[in-house]
């Protein structure tokens, strides 16, 4: 089991007696929980459901259905980012989408949106004292949209293009119809702004299309100038007239050339097979002559005729001699007139070779013109290019123009959203959810029950317990205080004006031991027999309440004094301890929050109220070794508190001692008394430790004797305290008074 902290290594926490803490208080933590569990189900009863209800938008480009397609249709836009979203939300909760909800709603008829009309009278009070604005200085259109504003919820779904419009109303219709109304408006406002655009793009571009018009005609005006005054004529293509002409010219000179050379070719060809006796018959010119035909056709006729009568008659048969004849003088009139088609080819040659010479010479001519017209192009282009741009700017012009005109109707501009669900009046209140309310209270309430009997049980000290097996301190002994130490420290601390917490008092007093041995430590002193001693000093005071030295007198005194630090001196040792104890733990029985510091070298105060020997105290806290939460412990028997003893090195401790009046100061802040024990301490010392503040000094003398009570009156009235509070269990003379030395 862990243990509280890391300077209380002995200590551990009794989780059993946490949860027998509990059960003592079953019955109070019980009926705390049903309490507060049937206060909760009254109170959620009481109040006025509130229903809920949204609607859904869908962010989308839309576009009519009748819309221009083909080349001349506008491009298509792009789906919403989402800062397009995130700004369709901020538009949707716009005061101007608002207004026109509340308007058409006429939420102002509701006192559910204006609930300033019928002020309270706690809101009368706080209006009159100037704590609070009156709200009836505000028009009632906008306490009506303050209340919209507080009842609407617009969000954008997370990763999507969807928006929701949630609304809060006591009335479950009109929670439905203000989502729905706000998406109708807000689709009608956005159709209402792309109309808006449109007719204002439609009287932009009719201004612009009348400007352009202009430009065109005084563009194609000045194109119609320059080409009439340059001679540049226009074959209606980007082809000029001079380099048509050159084209025509040359596909013309290419012509006359091949006929000449086929021409020349046929003759030459036709001329050689005549010459060496071979037949014509294939060659296209020969075939084209008519005149050859029909010799043709002849020279058939007369050959089969001779086949048909040489089988009847011979060679020398005058008929055959005659068609013989005949066939010879058609083989040379065939011959003859091959060669008249020879002369003509040659002459078709003749004519085509005059025919290239001049159309050489045409094109050369019109090469000429056509390098003098160039020049006269460049001008020209570059007018016709300016004409283009104005006649393409304005045929753009145009189509926007009957685009933008078609989409003046209040049906052809949807806004870029659709509704995807609609608001439903809802069935169920939102709030309050009664039956989780209850539970959660009450719940709730058993928890911190159950958390604050733990943490008193823990603050008490009774859910502390030893930790088992954990060795003694061996060497306790050697750090422990004793009188021959602090002499010695208190002499050598002298030269730096530093004077130890507890300087034992002189010998005539009492004798004490020199050494701590003989004293009782908690290894030695069983927890047990401490606070049995310390019931039976508690015991001997409550049977001397009417004594007016006791514990419980100078308890009144200081209450009524308002003091906040006193300093306690034992001149007989632990036995005036013990009665200083028994004071702290009378005060704190009062209900006020005490403290008692430990600076005794017996360390009696730590032993009696604290159930262990080694914890962080006053020594450690002068030292710098530990902080004040880790020293200050709850006393076993009462509600007090104790800084013990501590665990540093005495010397160190005393080189420290200046620290103290901080100390007791910053205490003081914090509890309504804080005591310092100091034991037997001389007053010089005392005096010393306390810079002679403004304290009580409380003499603690169980049996007092006059005589030593005088010497004590005495030395301390030399380093300046005139007036002693006496503390005595065994005197009973004056009521608790300042004695006069």
């Amino acid at each position: 089991m862990p243990s509280l902290d890391r300077d209380q290594q002995d200590v551990d926490i009794d989780l059993a007696q946490f949860f027998r803490a509990v059960w003592q208080r079953k019955g109070t933590i019980l009926t705390a929980t049903a309490l507060v569990g049937v206060l909760a189900f009254v109170g959620a009863h009481a109040i006025a459901p509130t229903y809920k209800s949204d609607a859904m938008l869908l962010i989308e480009p839309r576009e009519p259905s009748f819309s221009a397609s083909g080349p001349n249709a506008s491009t298509v836009e792009p789906m919403p980012d989402e800062l397009n979203v995130a700004s369709q939300v901020q538009l949707l909760q716009s005061i101007d989408l608002m207004k026109q909800v509340a308007r058409d709603l006429k939420l102002h008829e509701r006192s559910e949106f204006d609930p300033e009309s019928s002020p309270s009278a706690l809101t009368d009070f706080l209006v009159l004292f100037g704590l609070k604005k009156n709200p009836l200085e505000l028009a009632p259109e906008e306490r009506v949209l303050k209340a919209f504003k507080e009842k609407l919820s617009v969000y954008q779904v997370e990763k999507s293009r969807v928006i929701g419009i949630e609304f809060s109303s006591r009335d479950p219709q009109l929670a439905a119809d203000v989502p729905n109304a706000m998406a109708d408006v807000y689709r009608s406002l956005q159709s209402g702004a792309k109309l808006d655009s449109n007719s204002e793009a439609v009287r932009w571009l009719e201004t612009e299309i009348a400007n352009l018009r202009e430009k065109v005609r005084e563009a194609e005006q000045k194109v119609a100038e320059y080409r009439s005054r340059a001679g540049l004529m226009s074959l209606g293509s980007d082809q000029s007239f001079s380099s048509k002409q050159l084209s025509d010219i040359s596909t013309e000179l290419a012509r006359v050339r091949g006929e000449r050379a086929n021409a020349e070719a046929t003759a030459e060809t036709l001329r050689a097979m005549i010459k060496a006796g071979k037949p014509t018959d294939t060659l296209d010119a020969i075939t084209r002559s008519e005149s050859v035909q029909r010799l043709r056709a002849a020279e058939s006729q007369v050959q089969a005729q001779i086949s048909d009568l040489s089988t009847t008659l011979l060679d020398g048969h005058p008929q055959m001699k005659s068609l013989r004849a005949q066939l010879a003088g058609l083989r040379e009139q065939i011959r003859s007139e091959a060669l008249k088609v020879a002369a003509g080819l040659e002459n078709e040659a003749a004519v085509a070779r005059e025919r290239e010479t001049q159309l050489i010479a045409q094109m050369n001519g019109v090469k000429a013109d056509t390098a003098r017209a160039g020049e006269d192009e460049v001008g020209l282009k570059s007018l016709e290019r300016e004409a283009a741009a104005q006649r393409q700017l304005l045929e753009t012009y145009l189509a926007r123009y009957r685009e933008a005109s078609s989409r003046l109707d209040k049906d052809s501009s949807p806004a870029d959203a659709r509704v995807i669900s609609r608001a439903v009046p809802p069935q169920e209140p939102s709030f309050p959810k009664i039956l989780p309310m209850t539970i959660v209270s009450a719940l709730a309430t058993f928890i911190l029950s159950c958390v604050v009997v733990m943490l008193m049980e823990l603050f008490s000290g009774r859910a502390l317990r030893p930790a088992s097996g954990v060795p003694a301190r061996e060497n306790e002994q050697d750090e422990a205080f004793t009188d021959e130490d602090m002499q010695r420290a208190a002499v050598a601390d002298l030269a730096d004006d530093i004077v130890p917490a507890a300087v034992m008092a002189p010998s005539t007093l009492r004798e004490k031991p020199a050494s701590l041995l003989d004293l009782p430590v908690a290894s030695d002193l069983d927890p047990a027999e401490a606070d049995v001693e310390a019931h039976e000093a508690e015991e001997a005071q409550g049977e001397n309440v009417e004594d007016e030295f006791s514990a419980a007198s100078v308890a009144d005194y200081l209450l009524e004094q308002g003091t906040r630090a006193a300093f306690a001196i034992s001149p007989s040792g632990d036995d005036g301890s013990a009665g200083t104890v028994a004071l702290a733990r009378e005060v704190a029985g009062r209900g006020r929050r005490v403290v008692l510091i430990d600076m005794t070298g017996s360390a009696c105060p730590s032993q009696w109220m604290t159930a262990l020997a080694d914890l962080p105290g006053i020594t450690d806290l002068l030292t710098g070794d530990a902080a004040f939460a880790d020293c200050i412990h709850p006393d076993r028997n009462s509600s007090a508190d104790i800084i013990p003893q501590g665990n540093a090195d005495v010397r160190q401790a005393m080189r420290g001692a200046d620290r103290l009046t901080m100390i007791v100061d910053a205490l003081a802040d914090a509890y309504d008394l804080v005591l310092v024990e100091c034991g037997p301490a001389q007053p010089e010392g005392l005096a010393r430790l306390s810079r002679n503040g403004q304290h009580e000094i409380i003499l603690s003398a169980p049996e007092p004797d006059a005589r030593e009570l005088a010497d004590i009156m005495r030395a301390f009235q030399e380093v300046g305290y005139d007036d002693l509070v006496l503390m005595s269990v065994r005197t009973a003379n004056d009521g608790p008074r300042r004695r006069a030395a």
